[in-house]
């Protein structure tokens, strides 16, 4: 593991393609939070969720650095590197209400996630 990022250069203003994960949105699933492409503005979940779709995302097309975009976090990652990324003040604004399907202190919040896949177990 590195201690800095060779792929900065790769980070571009991109605005979010979609207000949730994209394929979660299209598969009727949840996630836990959400990651923003800096390079396309692909919004995909984390590794907690269950489909893991931004890593997917940065496997299938390269792209190297995300943003923690639920709510705008002011860190990202380097997949490529294994390193953290500070945005400071370059954080990309959400465009609009993103659905919630975690409560403040990470459990589950069953109304929310009731009907969607993959099934939960109350």
């Amino acid at each position: 593991m590195t201690t800095t990022c060779d792929h900065l250069d790769t980070i571009q203003t991109v605005t979010p393609q979609t207000l949730g994960c994209a394929e979660c949105l299209k598969n009727g699933s949840w996630w836990v939070h959400l990651r923003l492409c800096r390079t396309c503005g692909h919004v995909g979940c984390c590794d907690d969720s269950p489909f893991r779709h931004a890593t997917a995302h940065f496997h299938a097309s390269g792209h190297p650095i995300i943003e923690g975009y639920d709510p705008p976090e002011g860190w990202g990652w380097c997949y490529v590197d294994e390193v953290m990324v500070d945005f400071g003040e370059r954080t990309t604004p959400q465009r609009g209400p993103i659905p919630r399907f975690i409560d403040d202190e990470g459990r589950l919040i069953a109304s929310a996630i009731r009907g969607l896949k993959p099934r939960i177990e109350q």
